[in-house]
């Protein structure tokens, strides 16, 4: 199989009204998320912003888990450069994004699973879902935004812990700080965001766009602000010798070895 046909079969794409539903999907991997997913994840949005018979999007998961995230043998291949990662292309569709956003996210949220939904309008997470940002524990920065816009949401103690620490939280924990919209048994996940969906769709279309460029007015610029930050640091630690042994030693199944890595640039 070529690689674009690959991709294609990574992410699903199907309508059900003016409803289009896009759904990450490599079950075996957990849905990790590789460079071309990123990519073409950001060119069906941006078709999406243009396309008068799509009014709502929703994200999904397909197999046990929304995503883990970076798939890592795939990062240490496809380092992100500045000015030219398929990550920014992502988030910069992200931001961009006009229309209402909603995610239905179940089992592994991690990384990337968990910083794409600051993004979202809406984030209905089944009870069995388990959020992680474990940047700091693979010797590399906050993504997508989040080194703002999370701290911004939920204050800077309890970011500092989710960041720094990069401990595991659950479903209801993410309620309590405001990162999703509802908790709900796992067999009702995907019908309750299609239902938020579908009652977006209802609506009329450009005083809905309209106001949520109201509601991201005021916090989109420091977004873009801190993006551009992290991106300038994330090219740097991604190919530090610190970043090298974490992601080795997740692959390998072994602890790193910080004290041997040097913390410096390469």
């Amino acid at each position: 199989m070529a690689p674009d046909e690959i991709v294609k079969s990574e992410i699903l794409t199907s309508q059900s009204g003016s409803i289009l539903l896009l759904q990450l999907n490599r079950p075996a991997k957990k849905n990790a998320m590789t460079s071309g997913m990123y990519t073409m994840l950001a060119g069906l949005l941006n078709d999406a912003a243009k396309n008068e018979e799509v009014r709502v999007v929703l994200l999904h998961g397909a197999g046990d888990s929304f995503t883990a995230g970076n798939d890592l043998e795939d990062f240490l291949k496809n380092p992100p450069n500045p000015g030219e990662s398929p990550q920014e292309r992502f988030v910069a569709a992200l931001m961009d994004f006009e229309k209402p956003l909603i995610a239905a996210v179940h089992g592994a949220t991690v990384g990337s699973g968990t910083t794409m939904l600051t993004h979202c309008d809406f984030v209905y997470a089944a009870e069995s879902t388990r959020f992680q940002m474990p940047f700091v524990n693979l010797a590399v920065v906050p993504e997508l935004g989040t080194s703002y816009s999370i701290p911004a949401a939920i204050g800077y103690i309890p970011a500092a812990e989710l960041f720094l620490l990069g401990i595991p939280f659950n479903a209801r924990r993410a309620a309590e700080l405001g990162l999703v919209t509802r908790v709900v048994p796992d067999d009702r996940v995907l019908a309750a965001a299609m239902e938020t969906a579908t009652a977006l769709a209802e609506k009329p279309a450009v005083a809905l766009q309209a106001s949520k460029r109201l509601l991201k007015r005021w916090s989109r610029g420091e977004t873009a602000a801190a993006v551009r930050v992290e991106t300038q640091e994330f090219g740097v630690r991604v190919r530090s010798d610190e970043a090298r042994e974490a992601i080795s030693a997740f692959l390998e199944k072994r602890r790193p070895d910080f004290v041997k890595a040097k913390a410096g640039t390469p």
